[in-house]
């Protein structure tokens, strides 16, 4: 039996072992950004039989070690391209080797413009952007994401505009109110947009949208202002539209109360050399409500928005919790240039440790669940932060107590075991 003694006190110096190997690397990444702990679990090894008296255990053997995904605290940076993962989820990064997987979030972009890790290695994303919208399509197999810095952006002419207004009720006849709104031309070219309103009878309005002449090819004539849209408005006497009347060449509005619809109207031939375009009133929104009233409240105009931009270079980065990164360049307009890609597992404990902060993808995890943030059990993104480890120091040093006690304590089984097997040889002489 003092030979059976020697194998499992054996066995379990090799398992506290192992068990303080963990709890030294977990010490030694406590300040390793988005290090996940580790954890040993023993298993006693087969039983012997030792005729009536039953079974002894042969000792004990490391059974598994798994990683602690529990959250990590967040710490705030001063750096616009690092990111934080707020739940579920992985980054993906493209190494030499495939996808790799990684809660750290410390990003930088190389001298490409292209965003990597530490390492190098590209992350993954999405970079299409919609035309229509300006949003990233977050759909498709993630690639490289790309900002070239210096690259002047190209401009973006204004398609759509839209103001909420309140036209006086109290007014007399032959009022006037006017808005305007700077709008942007394929060349990048800003122009003020000028709509005048003016009270013909009860109730009752005509608008009129206009830009200098002098923006217009050719100019009319004794610097007039050029009238890009005209028509006419009918209030009920609560206020909201009745109808809207465009005349030529304006197209939409609606005469019929509840069917009222954007006016699309054509701009001129810009003096700049930007050629004519096709521009939206957005007089109703995503909720069917229609943007001007005519209530008994000085006339004003509460709000502006115009999708147009103007050339200019990227000024700073920010990315935002669903991983949108948003560019501002000189014109102080921030636009989507890409978002970040996440992935999740039906179980991350099964992905395989790969050094530099990097997982990979194993069957025990389950196949990749990729898309943006905030989607599809995936958690969301704090920018300018990034995940500390979730080691608990207080948590590693008891474990490490008592792995040095069970190691002991096997060291001492040992020891008995040599004292009881020197009596056994004692015993011929």
């Amino acid at each position: 039996m003092a030979i059976g003694s020697f194998s499992a006190g054996l066995s379990g110096l090799t398992a506290q072992s192992v068990a303080l190997n963990v709890i030294g690397n977990n010490l030694a990444n406590i300040n390793t950004v988005g290090y996940k702990a580790s954890t040993v679990a023993f298993e006693d090894l087969v039983s012997q039989n030792v005729g009536s008296a039953g079974q002894v255990g042969l000792g004990v053997s490391p059974g598994n070690i798994s990683q602690v995904f529990s959250q990590g605290s967040i710490e705030t940076t001063r750096d616009a391209t690092n990111a934080a993962i707020q739940g579920n989820g992985f980054f993906m990064v493209r190494t030499p080797d495939g996808t790799s997987y990684t809660r750290a979030g410390n990003f930088e972009f190389d001298r490409n413009g292209a965003l990597v890790t530490p390492d190098g290695h590209k992350v993954q994303g999405y970079t299409q952007i919609d035309p229509a919208t300006g949003l990233v399509v977050s759909t498709g197999e993630p690639t490289d994401i790309v900002v070239p810095p210096g690259v002047l952006r190209a401009p973006v002419a204004t398609t759509q505009f839209g103001a909420i207004s309140n036209l006086d009720a109290n007014a007399a006849v032959g009022d006037t109110f006017t808005s305007s709104v700077q709008i942007y031309d394929s060349l990048g070219s800003p122009h003020v947009m000028t709509t005048t309103y003016t009270k013909t009878a009860a109730d009752t309005w005509t608008y009129q949208v206009t830009v200098p002449g002098a923006d217009v090819n050719p100019a009319p004539p004794g610097g007039a202002p050029a009238v890009v849209a005209a028509g006419s408005l009918v209030f009920s006497g609560n206020g909201d539209v009745q109808s809207v009347t465009p005349t030529a060449p304006s197209t939409g509005g609606g005469a019929a109360p509840g069917a009222i619809t954007d006016v699309v109207f054509t701009t001129p031939v810009w003096a700049t050399g930007a050629p004519s375009g096709t521009l939206t009133w957005d007089l109703v929104d995503a909720n069917g409500n229609v943007s001007l009233t005519a209530f008994r409240a000085p006339s004003a105009t509460s709000s502006k928005t115009q999708n147009g931009t103007m050339a200019g270079l990227v000024s700073s980065i920010s990315i935002a919790d669903d991983g949108t990164i948003l560019a501002t360049y000189g014109a102080g307009q921030s636009v989507a240039v890409g978002q970040l890609a996440l992935a999740a597992f039906n179980n991350p404990k099964g992905l395989v440790k790969l050094g530099s902060n990097l997982f990979g993808d194993s069957p025990d995890a389950g196949l990749a669940n990729v898309g943006a943030a905030g989607t599809g059990g995936r958690g969301t993104l704090i920018g300018s932060a990034l995940e500390q480890s979730n080691v608990d120091i207080a948590q590693e040093f008891t474990q490490m107590i008592l792995a040095q006690r069970g190691y002991q304590a096997n060291s001492k089984t040992i020891v008995v075991s040599d004292e009881l097997l020197v009596d056994t040889l004692n015993l011929k002489r």
